[in-house]
């Protein structure tokens, strides 16, 4: 297990076990950092492709999943409003916003910015867009690429809780980088109706300065 300070003091949590949901579970687990996996079937139905993906992938039930400092939302958009209910307050916890609103109507998210519309649902958590702009093909591999790192964009409307997913970003391998509040380079990121954020699919590489 990775034993830093941060990891220690945070518990970590992927929502949803699709495609995104087992890349990110790669993800934690290329660096053996622990992190449970739940969607809203019972555990044991999906304990097999946990295993797969090595022994600190842990099944736990959408409840237990929950109780965690950060969580990973990688349901389907439409879905979000079934996992807030997991929780009657999300006070001190931070949702990381991996949906996409892709075919979902503007006026269904109130000319809300979608992870604005997401975080509605979420009553005292701390929301962050990131890591929903790369295809499940490409969150899959090794975020170390050719001697540099693969960029993953973070926004949010709270400076805390963007810098703590961009340390556990860079933890995982991968190169944050932040784009400021939800409503501004959160647009970039997103998705709604027919329409992708110019940053969408973007698979970019950022290498240190020589």
């Amino acid at each position: 297990m990775n034993n830093s300070a941060n990891n220690k003091a945070k518990s970590y949590a992927i929502i949803g076990f699709g495609k995104i949901g087992q890349a990110l579970a790669k993800a934690f687990a290329r660096k053996g950092i622990e992190v449970s996996v739940a969607t809203t079937r019972d555990p044991e139905n999906f304990a097999a492709e946990a295993a797969a993906i090595g022994n600190g992938i842990i099944p736990a039930t959408l409840a237990d999943a929950a109780k965690a400092g950060v969580i990973f939302l990688a349901v389907r958009f439409e879905s979000h409003p079934d996992v807030a209910k997991a929780l009657p307050n999300w006070q001190g916890k931070i949702i990381v916003d991996v949906t996409n609103a892709y075919g979902v109507p503007p006026e269904k998210l109130g000319g809300l910015p979608s992870a604005k519309f997401v975080a509605q649902a979420f009553t005292g958590g701390k929301l962050v867009k990131g890591f929903n702009h790369l295809g499940a093909a490409i969150l899959d591999q090794e975020p170390a690429v050719n001697g540099g790192r693969r960029v993953v964009f973070l926004a949010s409307d709270d400076e805390g809780a963007t810098a703590e997913i961009a340390v556990l970003a860079e933890e995982l391998g991968f190169a944050p980088v932040k784009l400021g509040r939800l409503s501004e380079g959160g647009l970039l990121v997103q998705a709604h109706g027919n329409t992708w954020g110019q940053l969408i699919f973007q698979d970019l590489i950022k290498f240190k300065k020589s």
